[in-house]
C-alpha cells in the first residue's frame, strides 16, 4: 500500500498560512543515501586520496562507511542504500560490504562537482525507482555513537519531509565549536521538527558561545526530503543544472551493473555544494534536534575528542606509551610510540609516513597534503597499501635494478591479463592456492611453491579458492612504474 502523500496543492498551502503540519500517514521507506565520494585529507596520513577516511577503520574495526550502512540494518523502515561515489573508489565499497554482509545500489559519478549536483543525481534518481520514497542523505565519514538514537531522529522528521520540507538534522552543541555551522530555529511545525530560520557560517568562539546561548543546534550536514521537493527547490535556483544531471542520468553508461553519470553532460552542472545550492535559498528547510553522539571527524582533535581516553586524556590506537603526557592522540601503524613530557599532541605514524602536530592546529593537515601535491609526492596521493578490485598490494622493497611487493588477491578475483615491457616478475606463494597464467600454460600453485613470469610474457594470477591468497613478487628490470602494465583483458574494465 502506497503511502498517503500530500498534494502539491496542501503543501503550498501550508506553506503560505505557516499552519504547524499536521498529518495522517503511512510512514514512506526512507531510502539512505550515503555521500562516499570524499577524500578527507584532514586526516591525512591515515585518509589519502585512493584510500579516504570513510574506509579506514579509525574507531575500532570498522569503517564509518561500514558503520554508516550498519546504522540501518535489520530495520524495516529503511530500504536498500543508494552509495553515490566514483568510479575508482567503487570496488571499495564494494569490498566493504561484502565484509559486513550488507548490500548496496551504486551511482557512479565520472568527475567530483561537489555535494549539490551529486544529492540532485540521487534524488533524480529515486525518484524515478521509488517516487513514494523519502531520500536520507548521509556522509559516509560522519559517527554516529547512537545509531536507535539516529534511527528515531530520521523517522520522526518523516512527517516533515513528506509535507514538502526539507529536514535536516541539527545536533545540541556540547562546546563552542568552531569547525561547525549552526542553526537558527523557529517556530513548531509538528512534534519533531521545527523551522529554520537561518543557517550560520562556522563562527569565531565568541560568536558560537552567543549562538549557544540563543538555543542554536550544530548543522551536521545530513538531509531527509522527497526527491520531488529537492528536484523542484534545485530547479527553481538553477534549472540548467537540473537538465544537466536529467541528461547525464538519462545517458548514463553501465559499468559491471552499476550507472556511470555521463561525463559531458554532468560537468556541465554547476560545481556547488547543497548547502549553498538549495539550503541557504529555500523557504522549506526544517530542523529535527538529535542527541545521538554525532561527530563528521572533521580532523584529528575531533577523533580525540569523540575516544576513549585515560585518566590522562591520552588515546592510543596502535602501541603507545604516555610518561607524563597529557592529552595526546597517538595512531601508530606498526611501531611503538613513546611520548614524554608532552602536551595536545597528535602522532600519525604509517610506515611511509609520520605526522606531529599541535592538537590545536590539526586542522591545518590539509595544508601539508597540497604542499605534498605540488611537490609531487605520493604520500599525498596512496599509501605503501594500494587497493585495487581484486584485492590489494604493499611494497616491501624498491631499489634501482628490483622491487619487492606483497599481493593479496581476494577469493574469486583476479588480476587483469598483461604483459610488461620492462620487467620480468618471481612468484611466491606464501598462502592458500593461486592459479597463474603464463601464456599457454595454466598452473596451480600451492603455499612454498613459486614461478617466474619472464619479460614480455602474458600472464595472470587467479584465486579460485575461498580465502585470500598471498604472494611475494620480486620485480626485476629498469622500470617498475604501474603504467609498465599492458592489458590485454581485464574483468574490471580498466584501460
Amino acid at each position: 500500500m502506497k503511502s498517503q502523500l500530500p498534494s502539491p496543492m496542501d503543501i503550498a498551502e501550508t506553506h503560505r498560512s505557516g499552519r504547524s503540519i499536521q498529518m495522517s500517514f503511512k510512514p514512506p521507506l526512507i531510502r539512505p543515501v550515503i555521500m562516499c565520494g570524499g577524500s578527507g585529507t584532514r586526516l591525512w596520513p591515515a585518509s589519502r586520496e585512493a584510500y579516504p577516511k570513510q574506509f579506514a577503520p579509525l574507531l575500532g574495526s570498522r569503517s564509518t562507511f561500514q558503520e554508516t550502512i550498519l546504522r540501518f540494518a535489520g530495520d524495516p523502515a529503511f530500504g536498500k542504500p543508494l552509495i553515490v561515489t566514483n568510479k575508482a573508489l567503487r570496488f571499495m565499497a564494494e569490498r566493504q560490504l561484502s565484509e559486513i554482509g550488507a548490500e548496496g545500489e551504486f551511482l557512479l559519478e565520472p568527475v567530483a562537482r561537489d555535494s549539490g549536483p551529486a544529492i540532485l543525481a540521487a534524488a533524480l534518481s529515486i525518484a524515478r525507482s521509488d517516487p513514494d520514497a523519502l531520500a536520507l542523505v548521509l556522509a559516509a565519514d560522519h559517527v554516529v555513537l547512537d545509531p536507535a538514537g539516529f534511527r528515531h531522529a530520521a523517522k520522526s522528521g518523516a512527517q516533515a519531509a513528506l509535507a514538502g520540507e526539507i529536514v535536516t538534522f541539527g545536533i545540541v552543541p556540547s562546546h563552542p565549536a568552531t569547525g561547525y555551522g549552526y542553526i537558527a530555529v523557529g517556530a513548531p511545525l509538528d512534534e519533531a521538527a521545527r523551522r529554520v530560520e537561518r543557517f550560520v557560517e562556522k563562527p569565531d568562539e565568541a560568536r558560537a558561545q552567543s549562538y549557544i546561548a540563543a538555543g542554536y543546534l550544530w548543522n551536521s550536514g545530513n538531509f531527509l526530503f522527497r526527491p520531488a521537493t529537492v528536484i523542484a527547490e534545485y530547479e527553481a535556483a538553477d534549472a540548467e543544472s537540473v537538465q544537466a544531471v536529467k541528461a547525464a542520468i538519462d545517458s548514463a553508461t553501465p559499468d559491471l551493473g552499476a550507472p556511470v553519470l555521463d561525463e559531458d553532460r554532468f560537468t556541465q552542472a554547476r560545481k556547488i555544494s547543497f548547502d549553498f545550492a538549495v539550503m541557504e535559498k529555500t523557504r522549506h528547510a526544517a530542523v529535527v534536534t538529535g542527541n545521538f553522539g554525532w561527530s563528521d571527524i572533521g580532523g584529528w582533535e575531533a577523533l580525540w575528542a569523540i575516544s576513549e581516553r585515560d585518566s590522562e586524556n591520552n588515546r592510543a590506537e596502535g602501541e603507545a606509551i604516555f610518561v607524563d603526557s597529557r592529552s595526546n592522540y597517538v595512531s601508530s601503524e606498526r611501531q611503538l610510540v613513546a611520548m614524554l613530557g608532552v602536551e595536545d599532541l597528535v602522532v600519525v605514524a604509517n610506515r611511509d609516513a609520520i605526522l606531529v602536530a599541535d592538537k590545536a592546529r590539526a586542522g591545518e593537515v590539509k595544508g601539508i597534503v597540497e604542499t605534498l601535491r605540488k611537490a609531487g609526492r605520493q604520500e599525498a596521493v596512496n599509501h605503501l597499501r594500494v587497493h585495487r578490485p581484486w584485492g590489494w598490494y604493499e611494497t616491501l622493497e624498491l631499489m634501482p635494478h628490483f622491487q619487492a611487493k606483497r599481493i593479496v588477491v581476494y577469493p574469486g578475483k583476479r588480476l587483469s591479463l598483461q604483459k610488461h615491457a620492462y620487467r620480468a616478475e618471481h612468484w611466491v606463494v606464501v598462502k592458500g592456492t593461486a592459479r597463474v597464467t603464463i601464456d599457454d600454460t595454466i598452473t596451480d600453485l600451492n603455499a612454498n611453491q613459486s614461478t617466474y613470469i619472464p619479460l614480455g610474457a602474458v600472464h595472470r594470477l587467479e584465486n579460485p579458492g575461498a580465502e585470500n591468497i598471498e604472494i611475494v613478487e620480486v620485480q626485476t628490470g629498469t622500470y617498475f612504474g604501474e603504467d609498465d602494465i599492458i592489458r590485454i583483458q581485464d574483468d574490471f574494465q580498466r584501460g
